[in-house]
């Protein structure tokens, strides 16, 4: 069995809603914590006046009985504050770096106001409550998640590329940690840009711990691990690029220091690589090691200093609309994309251990783990 999911909801409509299908029966699954990855994504310096208005709480409707999964679909609920999508104006004056235009062409409708409610990034909300739910799900198989900010701008948290140079020649992981001198930089870059009516993009790492081999697979592209990962993150509003490990550094080496070499550990009875420049897939399949994403995300595209645009109805050139909007994201989009992940490789092993019980499930993970000991 794999997990499927599907959301509905505009930015401004009376709620968000998703239904998440595939998780085994017999999970624990509790509402305060699922708000709090709701809550988790909510904050971060740079977020706008909705942050203010919204307390994001789910609501589990359906597929949990005496807080454990029954095996049925999962339906989450989360209820807008801020709900007034039908007396909100029209918008004729499509934004640069929006779904506006395109939608609007699309759909062939020149009120774009119907294009950006259901396009905004606000539908992420519901998103992480169903990531909460595998987490829960990964965590009985001690598969753990954490994300942080890898740059704001153009300041990184420990000297930008040639930083990442030296952790490859030094044969470790570019993980990085935020300082308070560092962080409060990056806040001032904020300030500033906010005072002057702009915004600002980044960069952000995921790190998963405890996922086994062997997940996913090299057989079909739709089956491969890479790929639903750089997926799942590229789905986030805002992602322009992914990358895994290395990622774009590796093109820059030779394959004699590009690949991570291989030692067995007699005490752990396991396979280790002296390195992890791969980022923990080889061949679209898990190998082992922490798995290493990160994601860039462009600049918010709503500007209190609106660019260039044309109004639909007189074709002339005008500035473009202006609503209220967040002047960085890069924070809160890790915890979004810890949980599209979180999904991705719940599916991928559910996909693998099946079984409609978490016990049953844990039968064939822990059969598992013993075959793969003794290769």
């Amino acid at each position: 069995m794999n997990i499927r999911y599907l959301t509905a909801g505009e930015s401004h409509g009376e709620a968000l809603v998703t239904i998440l299908e595939g998780i085994p029966s017999g999970l624990l699954i509790r509402e305060d914590s699922i708000n709090s990855e709701l809550s988790r994504r909510m904050k971060g310096y740079g977020r706008g006046a909705r942050m203010q208005i919204e307390k994001d709480k789910a609501h589990i409707l359906s597929g949990v009985r005496k807080g454990r999964t029954l095996g049925s679909p999962i339906a989450l609920l989360i209820k807008n504050r801020d709900f007034k999508i039908n007396s909100l104006t029209s918008i004729f004056k499509p934004r640069p770096g929006h779904a506006d235009l395109a939608g609007a062409l699309k759909f062939g409708d020149p009120d774009m106001r119907n294009i950006l409610e259901r396009a905004s990034a606000r539908e992420t909300a519901v998103r992480v409550a169903a990531g909460a739910i595998a987490k829960s799900l990964l965590k009985e198989f001690r598969v753990d998640f954490m994300s942080h900010v890898v740059r704001i701008g153009g300041l990184e948290v420990e000297g930008s590329l040639p930083f990442r140079k030296a952790c490859l020649a030094a044969e470790r992981s570019p993980v990085r940690c935020i300082d308070k001198d560092t962080s409060y930089a990056m806040c001032r870059l904020i300030e500033n840009a906010k005072r002057q009516g702009d915004t600002l993009g980044g960069v952000f790492e995921i790190i998963i711990q405890g996922v086994v081999p062997g997940i996913g697979s090299f057989v079909q592209r739709d089956k491969r691990l890479g790929g639903k990962l750089a997926m799942s993150l590229m789905s986030i509003p805002g992602v322009k690029g992914v990358e895994i490990g290395a990622g774009f550094l590796l093109g820059e080496l030779h394959g004699s220091t590009a690949h991570d070499e291989i030692v067995y550990d007699r005490k752990k009875k396991r396979y280790l690589r002296k390195t992890n420049r791969a980022g923990g897939i080889e061949g679209g399949m898990s190998n082992g090691e922490d798995i290493i994403l990160r994601a860039a995300m462009k600049p918010i595209a709503t500007l209190k200093k609106a660019l260039l645009s044309v109004d639909v109805r007189t074709k002339k050139n005008v500035k473009a609309q202006v609503e209220r909007a967040d002047v960085c994201v890069v924070p809160s989009a890790g915890v979004i994309g810890e949980s599209v992940c979180a999904i991705a490789i719940a599916g991928a092993m559910t996909e693998k251990f099946g079984g409609d019980s978490l016990s049953e499930m844990k039968r064939n993970y822990e059969g598992y783990l013993k075959a793969v000991s003794r290769l």
